[in-house]
C-alpha cells in the first residue's frame, strides 16, 4: 500500500521548497499562490516568463515529493503522469540547450507550462482529494530557467548522440556543479537555511558518513566541479556505537559483470520504459527493470552469493575519454544527454549494520527504499545523501564536487539508506515517507522502528586526468549532488532474520 497522510506542516514545507526553486525568475509568487489555492495575477505571470540571455537549466516543482496519499487503484495512472512530467521537462531543456531544436525561451517555457497543466490536472483527478496537491495547479505548472546553477555556459552540458559538445574539453559535467564560487548548496538550493548543507550534512538524520564539504572552491586541472581530495580537510568521524548491535551483514553480489544496465526505475516509475532518463547499474536480482513485479523478482536468479535476490541499483558513472558508448543514440544515453564510456565498478560493497549500535528488527520482504535525490540540483540539498571520496581518503567526503584521486586511488561513491521504517508500508506515495533516517543517537521518529541500515559503496578505477560524471536527468547537468541509490528487498524470511540476528549479536555474517 502507498496510502499516506501528511499534515499542514508538510504542505507548508513543500510550498517553501517550491518558492525556493522558482524564486530566481519571480515565479515563486505564482507557485506559493497556487499551492494556497489562490489564482496568480497577470503581472505575476508576466514576471515569471521573463528571462535573461544567459543559458541555464529548467527547474520545475518536483510534484512527486508532494504526494501525501494515492489510492492503490490510481497508482499506475499517477506513476504514468509523473513520468510524463519528467519527459516534458527533459524535452524543454533539450530545446533550450540544443540550438535550432526549439523556439525561444518564452515559447519553450510557455509550451512546457501548457503540457504540465494538462498532465497535472489528470494527476490531481486520479490521485484524489487526499493527494496533498492543490486543486489549482497553475503554479505547479510554471517552471523557471535557473541561471545560477550553471557556472560556465560554454560547458553547460554534454552533447547528445555521442557528440563532443563544446569540445570534449568543456564537456565535464562537474563544471556544471555547484561550484566553489556559487558553492554551498544552500545558495543554489532551497534557501540559505536549508543551505550550506553542512547543516543538513552527512550526519544524524541525513545519514551519510560525515559532514559535507560543499565549498572547496578554486579551479582544478579538470574544472571547478572537481577538487583534489588531498586538499579537503578530513570531515568525518568514526561512528560512536553506544548499543550492543555492532555486527554487520554483507551480501557479495559481484560487479555487474553481466552488464545489467537499463534507464528504468521500477520504484519511482513502474511500467515506464526510460523512466529514469539515465542509465542504471544493477547487482543482485537478474530481471530488474520497469516491469518487474514482486512475483517476477521473487522467481528470478541473483548475482549475490548468499541467495539474496534483492535489487540494488544506482546511476552509472561515465568517463569522457573520447570513446562512445553503445547507448550514444539511445534513451537514457545520448538521447538524454548522457554520453561517454560507462565504467564498470571495481568494487561493490553491500553492507547492513546499525548506525548507533541499537538493536534492529528484520525488514519485510519487498520493502522499497531510496536514498539521495536525482533532482537535487534544482530541488535543493534537503534529500541529498550521497557522498564522494577516494580510497585511502574516506575520512574526507564531498557532496557537490567530484574528487580527483591520486595515482593508485579509486573514486568512491557512498550511499547510506534510511534505517527506520513505519512497520506497515512497503512503499509510499512519494517513496520516502514510509522510511526515515535515524537521529544521531540512533533512535527513530515516533511510530517508526529501527531496521538494518544499508550502505552501498561503489569504487571505480578512473583514468588519471580524465573527466567523469554520474548519469542524471538531462536538466540536472550531471551534478554529483544528484547521486542516489535504490533498493528492493527480495530476501527470504530466513535471510532477513539472520541479518538482524547477526547485527544485534555483534557478529559478522554474509
Amino acid at each position: 500500500m502507498r496510502i499516506h497522510k501528511r499534515g499542514k506542516a508538510r504542505r507548508k514545507a513543500f510550498a517553501l521548497l517550491l518558492a525556493g526553486i522558482l524564486a530566481v525568475t519571480g515565479a515563486s509568487a505564482l507557485a506559493a499562490a497556487a499551492f494556497a489555492g489562490q489564482r496568480p495575477s497577470r503581472s505575476q505571470g508576466a514576471a515569471a516568463q521573463q528571462a535573461g540571455a544567459r543559458p541555464g537549466t529548467v527547474a520545475c516543482a518536483d510534484v512527486g515529493t508532494a504526494l501525501a496519499s494515492v489510492p492503490e487503484s490510481a497508482q499506475q495512472d499517477v506513476d504514468q503522469d509523473l513520468a510524463d512530467l519528467d519527459v516534458q521537462v527533459a524535452d524543454a531543456y533539450r530545446s533550450l540547450a540544443e540550438p535550432g531544436s526549439g523556439g525561444g525561451e518564452q515559447q519553450v517555457m510557455g509550451e512546457l507550462a501548457g503540457k504540465r497543466t494538462a498532465t497535472l490536472q489528470k494527476l490531481v483527478a486520479s490521485a484524489g482529494p487526499d493527494s496533498g496537491l492543490p486543486e489549482d495547479v497553475s503554479g505547479l505548472a510554471t517552471c523557471a530557467i535557473r541561471r545560477d546553477l550553471v557556472v560556465d555556459s560554454s560547458a553547460q552540458d554534454y552533447a547528445p548522440d555521442g557528440g563532443s559538445g563544446d569540445g570534449g574539453q568543456n564537456g565535464a559535467a562537474g563544471q556544471n556543479g555547484v561550484t566553489g564560487q556559487n558553492g554551498a548548496a544552500g545558495q543554489n538550493g532551497v534557501t540559505g537555511q536549508n543551505g550550506a548543507a553542512g547543516q543538513n550534512g552527512v550526519t544524524g538524520q541525513n545519514g551519510a558518513a560525515g559532514p559535507r564539504n560543499l565549498s572547496s572552491g578554486g579551479r582544478s586541472a579538470l574544472g571547478r566541479g572537481f577538487v583534489d581530495i588531498r586538499t579537503v580537510t578530513p570531515n568525518t568521524a568514526r561512528p560512536t556505537r553506544t548499543g550492543p548491535a555492532t555486527g554487520t551483514f554483507t551480501s557479495q553480489c559481484g560487479l555487474n559483470e553481466n552488464r545489467h544496465l537499463n534507464p528504468d526505475n521500477v520504484i519511482v516509475a513502474p511500467g515506464v520504459s526510460n523512466g529514469a532518463h539515465h542509465m542504471h547499474d544493477y547487482v543482485g536480482n537478474l530481471v530488474t527493470d520497469a516491469f518487474s513485479t514482486n512475483g517476477r523478482l521473487a522467481n528470478a536468479g541473483t548475482t549475490c552469493s548468499n541467495g539474496d535476490q534483492s535489487a540494488y541499483y544506482w546511476p552509472v558513472l561515465r568517463v569522457l575519454d573520447g570513446q562512445a558508448e553503445k547507448d550514444a543514440r539511445a534513451p537514457g544515453g545520448g538521447k538524454d544527454r548522457n554520453v561517454g564510456r560507462i565504467l564498470q565498478p571495481a568494487e561493490v560493497g553491500i553492507t547492513y549494520d546499525s548506525a548507533a549500535g541499537n538493536r534492529v528488527q528484520p525488514m519485510t520482504r519487498f520493502l522499497r527504499i531510496i536514498t539521495g535525490d536525482a533532482k537535487a540540483l534544482t530541488n535543493g540539498p534537503a534529500n541529498a545523501h550521497a557522498s564522494w571520496s577516494c580510497t585511502g581518503f574516506e575520512d574526507r567526503q564531498l557532496a557537490d564536487k567530484y574528487p580527483i584521486c591520486p595515482d593508485g586511488s579509486r573514486v568512491v561513491r557512498t550511499l547510506k539508506f534510511p534505517d527506520c521504517w513505519d512497520g506497515r508500508n512497503t512503499d509510499s506515495a512519494n517513496h520516502r515517507t514510509h522510511t526515515a533516517f535515524s537521529r544521531a543517537d540512533g533512535s527513530c521518529p515516533r511510530n517508526f522502528r529501527a531496521i538494518p541500515r544499508l550502505t552501498q559503496r561503489i569504487a571505480y578505477d578512473v583514468p588519471t586526468g580524465v573527466r567523469f560524471a554520474v548519469d542524471t536527468f538531462p536538466e540536472q547537468l550531471h551534478n554529483p549532488i544528484t547521486d542516489h541509490g535504490d533498493f528492493i528487498n527480495v530476501m527470504s524470511r530466513d535471510l532477513l532474520d539472520q541479518m538482524a540476528t547477526c547485527i544485534n549479536e555483534g557478529r559478522r555474517c554474509g
